[in-house]
């Protein structure tokens, strides 16, 4: 288990007896996979896990949009404080609305952004976006529906904007926060589908957006996190090809937390000579240096919160309360 995640399920569970952001009812220990957990939420409270301020519109929304929240039942979040989609909902569903204060956030990576656009339903951020296609050729289920969040390559959010070269441009945001990951190989699914059949009409294509002469083997891309970097790269550049929603240019954003030390481990043996990282060894394995970029939670949003957003001062104070560690740009960069 990683060491980020410790620290944090200690601080999570004391934020969650002392903070006023819960009821009486939610400071009890919760139950997660048949355990009783400080650093959880009673299933009945599992909606706390989210900003209040945004709750009820972040639940109606992946509700209207049929999109699965990961560990969640009946409709509701994950109880687990820990959970990296809420923490992607916290940090970014307040921005849904507020299209100036999000283009301020995004502008020191993206200094060409002349507006933002909207994604969806008006909202300037959407969630767990997985294309208008299916477009990497991901089994479908009976019904013929494909699920946003669950058996599908989804985006865990997606932002829009007009350049000031009057291009539209797309970033798909891949958003980590205690993850961490070990060397097994992923190439052979538990029902025994080799997933590299999947996937590999696409690397095979010329366009492909992967460095193939760099690449030792594919099957060296089917370890975490470098599965899903691939996935994601592949998504993007199908929705590129496709101009869907109008997109010119579409990249992706990769937000994770510099003290995640446990998250940068390179995990797949034939990629570690490569680089000492895992967003060090992505950059060099995509073709155009602009369609991925890295940049830390810290270095994003630090900055942000000091009251400097108008009209997201709640947002601030819940933010650092919660996430104290996105003010301390002391960790070493990945």
């Amino acid at each position: 288990m990683g060491e980020f995640l410790e620290s944090e399920k200690l601080h999570q569970a004391k934020f969650k007896a002392s903070s006023p952001y819960f009821s009486n009812a939610a400071r009890a220990d919760g139950v997660y996979k048949g355990k009783s957990r400080p650093f959880c939420l009673p299933i009945e409270c599992a909606e706390e896990n989210l900003f209040p301020e945004i709750r009820q519109a972040a639940l109606a929304y992946f509700a209207s949009q049929g999109i699965k929240w990961h560990d969640g039942q009946n409709g509701q979040p994950s109880n687990h404080l820990c959970d990296s989609q809420v923490c992607c909902v916290n940090f970014l569903f307040a921005f849904s609305d507020k299209p100036d204060a999000l283009a301020s956030v995004l502008r020191p990576v993206f200094p060409d952004i002349r507006t933002m656009l909207p994604v969806e339903n008006g909202q300037y951020v959407a969630f767990e976006w997985i294309g208008e296609e299916n477009y990497l050729g991901e089994k479908i289920s009976r019904n013929g529906k494909r699920t946003r969040g669950a058996n599908f390559t989804s985006a865990d959010a997606i932002v829009m904007f007009e350049r000031i070269d009057g291009k539209r441009q797309i970033a798909l945001i891949e958003w980590k926060y205690t993850e961490s990951y070990g060397g097994a190989s992923l190439k052979i699914a538990r029902s025994g589908t080799d997933r590299t059949n999947i996937y590999r009409p696409l690397f095979r294509r010329d366009d492909c957006p992967i460095n193939k002469e760099l690449l030792p083997n594919f099957e060296a891309l089917f370890y975490e996190p470098f599965y899903q970097l691939m996935r994601q790269q592949l998504l993007a550049h199908e929705i590129e090809r496709a101009q869907e929603l109008g997109a010119d240019i579409v990249c992706v954003l990769h937000i994770a937390p510099d003290h995640n030390a446990d998250f940068r481990r390179v995990t797949s043996p034939d990629l570690a000579p490569l680089g000492d990282t895992v967003t060090d060894v992505w950059k060099k394995l995509v073709q155009r240096r602009d369609r991925f970029i890295s940049i830390s939670t810290e270095r994003l949003f630090g900055g942000w919160l000091m009251g400097q957003l108008p009209g997201m001062r709640g947002w601030s104070e819940y933010i650092n309360a919660r996430y104290a560690w996105v003010q301390d740009s002391t960790a070493s960069s990945s």
